[in-house]
């Protein structure tokens, strides 16, 4: 089954929200800009392997916890605490989402996703992405947005990175819904247990023989 953005349904599960584009859209940034974006790309292409906590907050107010694996190329984990048991595991070709309190189990090719972006062995903010805007603060703090320029009027991301990491992205859909989503912990980590990547169907029935 397909998953869109929407039925992912998740702040988390739709970081990076910014797909294929010519490179000449980013002939508008300032050299100070493309300073700046070339910062972020270091660092995010450096976070190979990490974990920590985040807080979701919804365009209703409604709030999320939560904890995330990362292991580039291609694997991610986020694991909410609340809602219980929701689960959304990109395993490196696929990305999974399963629902406990629905039943539900859906699955989509990673490279169909926002998050084949942020988990390519190298992220390149350079090309292949529509930068919006750049915001630089005198703290040394620093905001990208970004969008789709495939789809344009399908919304944008904010990525603000301050003290040297991912602070937190805050997400518009194409209605105008924002969702916030605030990396409370992030800290690399080495040795990851295979296991935090692979989501089986737990709705699916084993087979009989008759």
């Amino acid at each position: 089954m397909m998953i869109s953005r929407r039925a992912l349904g998740l702040g988390a599960a739709a970081v990076l929200a910014m797909g294929a584009m010519p490179a000449m859209a980013q002939s508008n940034l300032s050299a100070d800009d493309r300073a700046v974006l070339q910062q972020a790309q270091t660092y995010l292409t450096g976070l190979t392997s990490a974990q920590g906590t985040f807080v979701e907050t919804g365009p209703n107010n409604q709030r999320r916890e939560g904890r995330f694996w990362l292991q580039r190329p291609g694997k991610m984990r986020f694991e909410y605490t609340t809602p219980a048991g929701l689960l959304v595991v990109a395993d490196g070709n696929n990305v999974n989402r399963y629902d406990p309190r629905l039943e539900s189990f859906r699955q989509v090719p990673l490279a169909q996703t926002p998050l084949s972006t942020f988990l390519a062995r190298n992220v390149r903010l350079d090309q292949g992405v529509q930068i919006d805007r750049v915001t630089r603060m005198d703290s040394g703090a620093y905001a990208i947005t970004a969008r789709d320029a495939r789809r344009p009027n399908e919304g944008s991301v904010i990525l603000s990175f301050a003290g040297g990491r991912l602070q937190e992205w805050t997400i518009t859909d194409a209605q105008g819904a924002r969702t916030r989503v605030q990396l409370t912990t992030l800290q690399p980590v080495s040795g990851l247990s295979a296991n935090l990547f692979t989501l089986r169907d737990p709705t699916r029935r084993p087979s009989r023989d008759r």
